[in-house]
């Protein structure tokens, strides 16, 4: 288990060491200085986590049994009488170990160095813009924002347009700003044009009360990974007694809560593929180039099964269930099969 986490760790790292590599080169210019650019490309790198960790987990499983094949450490363990399975066990445990951190540990730390600086691609938008609209006594109000950014306690839109509305729809205000502030207390905007029912321009601040807050924007626009897996369950609770929809999320609620299955799943597939009989010439190159394109071909099918669960076709917790049990089965019949040859 200890070469186990080693191979993975190295993996990781290697991994990390390229994807902070490449983002911080790209967003060197978009920043102040280095160190700013390299603070936002930790970031970027853990949202990149979650999408290649089950491959770390098969490339450090399938790099660890090449360094036991080679030390002839498994021939021994083999002739001592245990069988594949007996001694994948500490593969696979150290597996749901890492799954099992990543859930409880790594999701919930990246989401809130995440969520500190909001962007638009963090929400949820139509056609890349941001559409609020509130429904009160007081009358209908509908904006479009081209950006938005988070502030201390505030909500910043940037590009605004805001319509209001009476209760017959019928339209009163149009206001448009460079920038406009959501608080506690509701909507302002500084020397925003302002049109009247008329056509007539003034250039004034505007505010105006809303039941809308930062808190409930987010809660309703943030995408499903940019909920911490603590949060997700009484999220899911809020959003289905609002009427919103929630299926999205429990995607990624069952998908963070299978997640030791998964890494138990891509480890199995990789012992499946350092099964061997030779003591010498191990085709390890060979053997991993078909395990990375195995990989992608798995990855291609767990994106498949995402999307008919976030579709409906599926039911969520099957369409997350249904590919580790189909690697796990498949993994363990070469296995098995290979064993009695």
């Amino acid at each position: 288990m200890r070469r186990f986490f080693s191979g993975v760790g190295l993996v990781m790292l290697v991994v990390c060491g390229i994807i902070l590599a490449v983002t911080f080169v790209e967003r060197l210019p978009s920043n102040p200085d280095a160190i700013s650019a390299l603070y936002d490309s930790w970031i970027r790198l853990l949202e990149y986590v979650p999408m290649f960790l089950p491959l770390a987990v098969f490339m450090g499983t399938l790099l660890t049994s090449y360094n036991l094949t080679k030390s002839s450490e498994s021939i021994i363990v083999s002739s001592a009488g245990l069988s594949p399975f007996q001694s994948a066990r500490p593969f696979l445990v150290g597996a749901f170990l890492i799954g099992v951190f990543a859930t409880t540990v790594i999701n919930p730390y990246s989401v809130s160095v995440s969520t500190e600086n909001i962007t638009i691609e963090k929400l949820q938008s139509v056609d890349e813009v941001i559409w609020l609209r509130e429904e009160s006594d007081n009358g209908i109000i509908t904006m479009n924002a081209q950006d938005v950014h988070k502030s201390g306690e505030l909500l910043i839109f940037e590009d605004a347009t805001i319509y209001t509305q009476d209760k017959k729809f019928k339209l009163t205000e149009r206001i448009q700003a460079d920038t406009v502030t959501l608080s506690d207390a509701g909507l302002s905007a500084h020397n925003a044009q302002t049109w009247d029912a008329n056509g007539i321009l003034r250039i004034k601040d505007w505010s105006a009360k809303t039941l809308l807050n930062p808190q409930t924007v987010l809660d309703r626009y943030l995408q499903p990974d940019q909920i911490s897996f603590w949060e997700l369950p009484e999220f899911i609770k809020r959003m289905e007694t609002i009427g919103a929809p929630v299926r999205g999320h429990m995607v990624q609620l069952w998908t963070l809560l299978f997640l030791p299955l998964t890494m138990i799943s891509m480890a199995m597939l990789g012992i499946a593929f350092s099964q061997t009989k030779q003591r010498r010439n191990y085709s390890f190159g060979v053997k991993f180039s078909l395990g990375i394109i195995t990989c992608f071909a798995v990855y291609f099918l767990i994106n498949m099964f995402n999307a008919l669960g976030a579709t409906g076709t599926l039911p969520p917790m099957l369409s997350i269930i249904a590919p580790p049990l189909i690697i796990i089965a498949g993994a363990g019949i070469f296995i098995t099969s290979f064993d009695t040859i």
